[in-house]
């Protein structure tokens, strides 16, 4: 049958590492290493087992500084045949809305796919909005929280989801947007001959006007929304001990969940 996957994906930084100026309200990013958004991890390796079963060829994209190639190279080790990174000053500073707005461009631009993969949300935002967004502006069904695709036939493809109470099944059309949640199997290492071929491809960078973008809807000028603090909540509980034999213990217990109104006989 084969299949053209494109998988979009995003650098951010580590951030069980990352650190916020108190006073400044931002991230603290110096020192701190970047990694490929685990959500598009998944969704790398939720294309890659597809390719398997059924053939097909694998894009990767990415919309950020030079550096991100280096993701975008790591997929290319692990089977993607072609990568695209967005990446110049006009693109900087965008919120989803301009974000999606250039990725959907980039994608008319470099060609026709069956599906279309992303992480559920990057862990440095923590929106969920650009797959569904980019669906929008392509006038493509989505499916959301994505765990694995069950089968793909030649004008659809079967998919669980998660949902609140458990697992869905749900049919959609190719082509569909997806947003993977987290697949079976962690990203897989690449092999030598994965190294050794992606040695002859290309990341491909792309700015405004190879994909017909308006600048005036790109970056910080096209986006609506900002960001304009980012702190640590502040912890508010208080820690009380109980001392005493069990059943002194056990009484101030009860005494103590009837206060908070959680005890009720």
């Amino acid at each position: 049958m084969g299949l053209e996957i494109l998988v979009c994906m995003k650098q951010v930084p580590d951030t069980q590492k990352v650190k916020i100026d108190p006073e400044r309200g931002t991230l603290i990013r110096k020192g701190v290493p970047s990694i490929m958004n685990p959500f598009d991890e998944s969704a790398l390796e939720l294309a890659l087992e597809i390719k398997e079963a059924v053939g097909g060829r694998i894009t990767v994209l990415s919309m950020g500084i030079p550096d991100a190639e280096c993701i975008l190279r790591d997929s290319l080790t692990l089977g993607a045949e072609k990568a695209y990174l967005l990446t110049k000053g006009d693109f900087a500073g965008a919120d989803t809305l301009a974000t999606s707005y250039t990725i959907s461009r980039a994608i008319k631009t470099i060609g026709k796919y069956d599906l279309l993969l992303f992480g559920k949300q990057a862990i440095d935002g923590d929106t969920a909005q650009v797959g569904p967004e980019v669906s929008a502006y392509l006038d493509l069904p989505v499916v959301t929280f994505v765990s694995d695709v069950i089968k793909v036939e030649k004008r659809s493809v079967v998919v669980e989801r998660m949902i609140d109470n458990g697992k869905q099944v749900i049919k959609a059309p190719i082509p569909s947007v997806l947003t993977v949640v987290k697949a079976r199997q962690r990203l897989r290492i690449p092999t030598i001959d994965g190294i050794v071929s992606s040695f002859e491809r290309n990341v491909v960078r792309l700015g405004p006007d190879d994909i017909g973008a308006d600048i005036k809807r790109c970056g910080l000028k096209g986006s609506p929304t900002r960001v304009k603090k980012i702190f640590s909540p502040e912890g508010k509980g208080s820690t009380s001990y109980i001392e005493g034999n069990l059943e002194q213990m056990s009484a101030e217990f009860i005494d103590v969940l009837k206060h908070k109104g959680l005890y009720r006989r």
